[in-house]
């Protein structure tokens, strides 16, 4: 079996990232009432992978798991990261 112990997190550490989850999310919304122009996608985009960041760290355990899957989850965003530049670069050249 397994040797690995169990982890547990806090009622503590779940609150805060309650808080900075709906800190964002709070964020999220105020930035749709203001005019930054083409930086309107770029500033969404940013908030939403900061939260998505959160909760692959947190709730997902991949602060508390094997190394190997931290480097596969970066690989993984790097290559949507290159999908989403490229697409966008496309996009603005029509």
């Amino acid at each position: 079996m397994s040797q690995e112990k169990p982890h547990i997190s806090s009622y503590r550490s779940h609150v805060f990232v309650l808080a900075a989850l709906i800190v964002l999310t709070g964020i999220s919304v105020a930035v749709t009432t203001l005019e930054l122009g083409r930086l309107d996608t770029l500033v969404a985009m940013l908030i939403a992978g900061a939260k998505a960041g959160i909760v692959l760290v947190w709730f997902m355990h991949l602060k508390f798991d094997n190394k190997l899957y931290t480097i596969f989850t970066v690989l993984v965003i790097v290559v949507f990261l290159l999908v989403l530049y490229v697409t966008f670069f496309d996009y603005s050249y029509r």
